[in-house]
């Protein structure tokens, strides 16, 4: 039986991300500067550094297998931004996270195993999220602004990335069960639902 769903209103979302500690008030105050946009051509040189970093540092903690060399492909990143769905973050002009909100229904998501979603109602799709390491709070802020575009978010990550794994539960995702994306290999799928179009 699928959950009910109910409305989020902003505050009880503040609550649920926990905004009352020190640590989380510094960390508002710092996204409070950080802005995000669709990327531009110009801005893949940067974006490939981001993605670069972000693999080095997938392999220093364990995570060797989700994006090998060079993933994702710069001729998916420039699909992306021809579609209109790669967002870059900014704080204080610098470049320093980059991910793709793509609306619509993911083929990988058609079969879900070992569960199932929370609804089946209209979705963005979180993909292809990486920072440089230097912005805390970056997924959570990318988070918060992807509901203002849609109530409904679906992700999914590698079982070898527990970070990951650990800020999507944060952020209020649920775990569903595992899909396989177009290699075959199997990933963690999630699901968050603050509200559903009527």
């Amino acid at each position: 039986m699928k959950k009910s769903v109910q409305k989020v209103g902003m505050e009880q979302l503040r609550s649920c991300h926990g905004q009352g500690t020190s640590a989380e008030a510094l960390q508002d105050s710092q996204m409070s500067e950080v802005v995000i946009k669709k990327a531009q051509a110009g801005d893949l040189p940067r974006i490939l550094e981001i993605y670069a970093y972000a693999r080095e540092f997938m392999k220093r903690t364990g995570n060797p297998n989700q994006w090998k060399e060079n993933a994702p492909q710069k001729e998916v990143l420039e699909a992306d931004i021809r579609a209109g769905q790669l967002y870059v973050v900014r704080q204080k002009n610098r470049m320093t996270g980059v991910f793709a909100l793509v609306m619509g229904k993911d083929p990988t998501y058609a079969q879900i195993e070992q569960g199932t979603w929370v609804s089946e109602s209209e979705y963005g799709t979180l993909h292809r999220v990486a920072g440089d390491g230097t912005v805390h709070g970056l997924f959570r802020r990318i988070v918060l602004f992807s509901e203002e575009k849609i109530g409904h978010l679906r992700i999914d990550t590698h079982a070898d990335n527990h970070i990951m794994q650990h800020l999507i539960l944060k952020n209020g995702f649920e775990q569903c069960g595992i899909i396989h994306i177009a290699d075959g290999s199997e990933r963690i799928a999630y699901e968050k639902v603050v509200s559903v179009a009527s």
